[in-house]
C-alpha cells in the first residue's frame, strides 16, 4: 500500500489586491500626465529648471517604487512617509517654478499624482491613515496658494473625503475577508470531523454493538465483555456527536476572522484512480443475497470512483440499519436507476418502519448513522438522501447523485 503524504494548503483570499493594482496604474498614469502637462505649458514657467528637476525625480521615483505599491506587505511606513514627502515638496515648489500659478489657480507640479500618495495611506492603514496624509496635503495646498480660492478648497476637501471613504471601505473589506475565511475554516473542520465520525460509525461502533449483542446472548464472561463493549460504544458515540460544531456556533465564531488552513492527502496515484469512471453496479452487487434483492440496469452505471464509493458506502449503511432495526429476517431491495442527469439508488425493506421522531431522538443520543453515514456522504458528493418510512410498512431510502456534481466529491 502506497504511503500518502499530507500537505497543508493555505487559502489566501485578498479583496484589497485589486486596489493595489489600480493604485500602481494610477501612479504611472498621473506621473505621465504631470510630465505632459509641463511639456505643453513650459513657456509659462519663470524657472523651468526647477520643474524639470522635480519631475525628473518624481518620474524616477514612481518607476523605481512600483514594487512598493504591489501589495500591503511591501508598502512599508518608510516608503509611505518618503512618498508623501516628495508629493508635498512638489506642491511647495510650484510657486518657485511658476510664480503666476498662485494667481491663476493653476495645477501644482505633481498635479493629481499627489492623490496617489494619499490613497496608498488609505489602502495600507485605513481611514485614519488616510485622514493623516490628506490633512498634510490639504495644508500644503493652502499654504502654496497663499489666498486659496473656492476651487482650491473644493479640491482639497474632495481629496480629504474621498481618501477617508476609501480607507473605511478597505477596513470593512478586510473585516469581511477575515469573517469569510473563518467561516470557511470552520466549515472545512466540520466536514473533516463528520467524515471521521462516519468512518467510526461504519466500523468501530458497529463492532462494539455486535460484541454487546453476542456477549449478552452467550452469557457468562462473554456477557461482562458485552456490557463493557456497550459502555464503550455509548462513550464513543457521545464523543463523536459532541465533536460536531452546530451551525449557530459556527456563525458566532466566524466573526473573529482567520486564514483558511486545511490538510489534504496528497497521493497522485490515488487521485488518478478516484477520477476514473467506475461502474456502480460492481460496488453494489456484493450486497445481493437471499435477504437482499438487487435490480440493476443492463448497461454500466458509470460515476467517478470517489462518488461511486461514497454512494456505495451510503447503501451499505442503509443495509446495516435494515439488519439492525428490522431484524435478520427482514427482506431488502436495492434498485439502481441510471438517468442522463442523475443516478438514483433506492434501498427498501419490509421491516416495521421508523416511528415518528425516532431519527431526531437517535441523533440526540449520538447515533448518527442516518445523519452522517447516509445524508452526510450524499451531501459531500453533491447529492441528496430522502428517507420515507411508514410504521408497519417498512422504510425506503432514496439516494440521488446529479452527474454534474458527482465529480466534486472530496
Amino acid at each position: 500500500m502506497m504511503a500518502k503524504a499530507q500537505r497543508e494548503r493555505v487559502v489566501r483570499m485578498s479583496v484589497e489586491q485589486p486596489l493595489w493594482r489600480a493604485l500602481t496604474a494610477y501612479r504611472v498614469l498621473t506621473m505621465l500626465y504631470a510630465v505632459l502637462l509641463f511639456v505643453f505649458t513650459r513657456e509659462n514657467f519663470e524657472r523651468p529648471w526647477v520643474a524639470v528637476a522635480f519631475l525628473a525625480v518624481m518620474f524616477v521615483w514612481t518607476l523605481v517604487t512600483l514594487p512598493k505599491v504591489a501589495n500591503a506587505a511591501s508598502c512599508t511606513k518608510t516608503f509611505l512617509v518618503a512618498d508623501l514627502t516628495i508629493a508635498l515638496t512638489g506642491v511647495m515648489l510650484t510657486p518657485v517654478a511658476d510664480f503666476h500659478a498662485q494667481q491663476i489657480d493653476g495645477p501644482t507640479l505633481p498635479s493629481i499624482w499627489t492623490a496617489g500618495s494619499v490613497l496608498a495611506f488609505a489602502i495600507k492603514g485605513g481611514w485614519r491613515w488616510a485622514a493623516f496624509a490628506s490633512s498634510f496635503v490639504a495644508a500644503a495646498n493652502i499654504v502654496e496658494r497663499g489666498h486659496p480660492s473656492q476651487d482650491t478648497l473644493h479640491n482639497v476637501l474632495l481629496v480629504w473625503v474621498a481618501s477617508i471613504a476609501i480607507g473605511y471601505v478597505v477596513e470593512v473589506a478586510r473585516a469581511s475577508e477575515r469573517t469569510l475565511a473563518r467561516a470557511l475554516e470552520i466549515e472545512a473542520a466540520t466536514r473533516e470531523r463528520e467524515r471521521l465520525a462516519r468512518d467510526i460509525h461504519d466500523s468501530v461502533l458497529q463492532v462494539l454493538a455486535m460484541v454487546q449483542r453476542r456477549g449478552t446472548s452467550l452469557g457468562g464472561e462473554a456477557a461482562e465483555l458485552g456490557r463493557m463493549a456497550g459502555e464503550q460504544e455509548v462513550a464513543l458515540r457521545t464523543l463523536v456527536s459532541s465533536g460536531l460544531v452546530p451551525a449557530t456556533r459556527a456563525s458566532e465564531d466566524a466573526a473573529q476572522g482567520a486564514v483558511v488552513r486545511t490538510v489534504e492527502v496528497d497521493d497522485d496515484d490515488d487521485d488518478v484512480g478516484r477520477a476514473r469512471p467506475c461502474d456502480l453496479r460492481s460496488l453494489l452487487a456484493p450486497h445481493a443475497g437471499s435477504k437482499v434483492s438487487f435490480a440493476e440496469p443492463g448497461a454500466p452505471v458509470l460515476l467517478e470512483a470517489a462518488a461511486a464509493m461514497e454512494l456505495a458506502a451510503a447503501v451499505s449503511a442503509a443495509l446495516d440499519n435494515v439488519r439492525r432495526h428490522a431484524g435478520e429476517d427482514a427482506q431488502a431491495w436495492i434498485l439502481v436507476e441510471d438517468w442522463p442527469e442523475e443516478v438514483i439508488v433506492t434501498v427498501r425493506d419490509d421491516g416495521p418502519g421508523i416511528p415518528e421522531g425516532r431519527l431526531a431522538q437517535a441523533e440526540g443520543e449520538g447515533r448518527l448513522g442516518v445523519a452522517l453515514s447516509i445524508r452526510g456522504r450524499l451531501r459531500d458528493i453533491g447529492g441528496t438522501a430522502e428517507l420515507i418510512s411508514v410504521p408497519g410498512q417498512g422504510t425506503e431510502v432514496e439516494l440521488k447523485v446529479p452527474r454534474g456534481k458527482a465529480g466534486q466529491a472530496r
